[in-house]
């Protein structure tokens, strides 16, 4: 019998990491869209991409970093509170950790008899897992998820500034919707199989969103090209 095969292990990067190639894609195409509806030139269209690139990769690591310190914090936080807990009130830990089990469906002298044993053996480690939900799976990792944000927005939006080199001008706003869906579709349907999830799901998600964003984004060019005409 082959052992299961689970990916929650995988929420922590492959969160980050899909954020921020779809940021990356999406910020990107629909700023470089945004700017070619409003301009007759390629220079300010590669210009404005790359500016939102390198802006975009940088918040979105700090961003990620500042977001994951936080709840990194209070995770620490709170298992030093535990630790004050059970030096200071050991039975009425063991009881709590007890009743937890209860709740669960275990019946009352089974739940002690598991709560004593799982004190005994690692008390913190116990009431982390089940009081808090606090465990090495799970856990915050800031600096893992800043790293995974930022490159993956860098691989995501490096893609429309490399096409806005090469498409046509005159159909640079459309082209780039097409090549927009092209990378998010792919990203999705990675995400998903990365994640074990509905590809189907993940496309349509992705491509609704991709659209009303870079809907918009040409649309608001379109009209400032129009008021400077």
């Amino acid at each position: 019998m082959e052992s299961e095969k689970h990916y929650v292990n995988r929420s922590g990067w492959l969160r980050a990491s899909i954020l921020g190639a779809n940021d990356g894609i999406l910020s990107t195409a629909s700023i470089v869209i945004g700017v070619a509806a409003a301009s007759n030139t390629r220079e300010p269209i590669i210009l404005a991409g790359i500016a939102g690139l390198v802006a975009g990769a940088l918040s979105m690591a700090a961003g990620e970093y500042v977001s994951v310190s936080s709840q990194s914090d209070i995770e620490k936080s709170d298992l030093e509170r535990e630790i004050m807990e059970l030096k200071a009130f050991p039975e009425e830990e063991l009881y709590e950790l007890a009743k937890i089990y209860e709740e669960r469906g275990l019946d009352r002298d089974l739940s002690l008899q598991v709560a004593k044993q799982l004190t005994a053996y690692n008390a913190l480690e116990a009431h982390a897992r089940d009081e808090l939900g606090i465990n090495d799976i799970t856990q915050a990792k800031p600096l893992q998820a800043a790293m995974a944000s930022g490159a993956a927005f860098v691989f995501g939006g490096i893609m429309p500034v490399i096409a806005a080199w090469f498409l046509p001008l005159v159909r640079m706003v459309y082209l780039q919707y097409a090549f927009a869906m092209v990378f998010l579709i792919i990203l999705g349907t990675v995400a998903a199989k990365a994640g074990g999830s509905s590809v189907m799901k993940a496309i349509i998600r992705i491509t609704f969103w991709g659209t009303v964003a870079m809907g918009t984004t040409a649309y608001i060019g379109h009209l400032f090209g129009v008021s400077m005409t």
